[in-house]
């Protein structure tokens, strides 16, 4: 089977004992307040200058959403890529191309060189449109992530997001050409410790799912969007980053490929037991291991607010490294 490969005007290879691939979540709008008023504002050298920092503190992919409702995203899109594009030390890794509007992934696309991704499309709107969509992103020679909706809406059980899985593959391998590397198969992180019940398993349910997608659905890749699992904890910045060490320690071992995250603020998985229980607060809600997790999450979380993580800090990448979040 061949290896996935995407490319800016460097390769990135993935295969078998690869590292993890994190993109770089910086430059979307919908996710940091400060890229989106610098776009609001048309200050694109400095929007410029977030995507080089992403590429500097390790991202191997940049994921660039610029869906704002005072902005034109096609032009906009356009722009920035181009400018992007003119700056070797980022152009050098592929991009990712975010919208929710399949117009501006259209126009992003044809301004890549290399390898990018689509991001994403869907069933949502039903199997005609999510092929027009497919067949145009292979013919502009692109990958494609393709998020877990259907006709009935998105999927937040193991049950749906395995069962949209195998049908987007089937659809998009026997329908739009696609070659099976070239598909990632977003499953949907959504948020845990939201103090409704029914969001507890949202986490091992997605887990699980990237696992069963390795092991049934030869040659997909998986992705997801890492900062939404920990949006309870807004503002709790220790948590957070101790949630999402812990959180990809699991899919990683699972098989998730990809992920978009802030590729400066991950911490070392074995350093999270250094810090006075967290570990097993954090594990308890990732993992649905006791009724009583989130609770337990909400009132231990409180100490951290406003504050860096006493006793030893986390490890950071330097500029340029690789990603390793593993066990250290």
């Amino acid at each position: 089977m061949s290896t996935p490969t995407y490319s800016g005007l460097e390769p990135l290879r993935i295969f078998p004992g690869s590292n993890f691939v994190n993109i770089g979540e910086r430059t979307n709008v919908t996710g940091s307040a400060a890229f989106r008023k610098l776009i609001k504002n048309g200050n694109y050298d400095e929007a410029v200058s977030v995507a080089r920092q992403q590429v500097e503190n390790g991202a191997q992919v940049i994921d660039v959403n610029l869906d704002e409702g005072m902005i034109d995203g096609v032009e906009a899109m356009r722009k920035f890529l181009n400018l992007i594009a003119a700056e070797p030390d980022i152009a050098r890794v592929p991009v990712m191309v975010d919208s929710s509007k399949f117009a501006v992934v259209e126009a992003g696309l044809k301004c890549l060189q290399g390898k990018g991704i689509a991001n994403s499309i869907s069933l949502k709107e039903g199997e005609a449109e999510f092929l027009r969509q497919a067949k145009i992103i292979r013919r502009l020679g692109a990958a494609t992530v393709v998020m877990c909706f259907d006709e009935q809406g998105q999927a937040d059980t193991y049950e749906r997001r395995i069962a949209i899985a195998e049908r987007v593959y089937r659809l998009l391998t026997e329908k739009a050409g696609f070659a099976p590397h070239d598909i990632i198969i977003d499953a949907n992180i959504l948020t845990v410790a939201t103090g409704m019940a029914e969001h507890d398993r949202y986490a091992i349910d997605f887990i699980e799912a990237v696992r069963w997608i390795k092991q049934n659905l030869p040659g997909a890749l998986t992705s997801g969007g890492v900062s939404n699992v920990s949006f309870s904890f807004r503002g709790n910045e220790p948590v957070r980053e101790a949630i999402h060490t812990a959180f990809l320690y699991h899919a990683i071992k699972a098989g998730l490929d990809m992920g978009i995250v802030n590729a400066g603020q991950i911490g070392v998985y074995d350093d999270i037991s250094r810090t006075a229980d967290l570990l097993e607060h954090v594990e308890d809600v990732l993992l649905a291991r006791r009724p009583d997790a989130t609770e337990r999450m909400v009132a231990f979380a409180e100490q951290f607010k406003g504050a860096s993580l006493p006793q030893k800090p986390w490890p950071r990448k330097p500029p340029g490294a690789k990603a390793t979040w593993r066990s250290a």
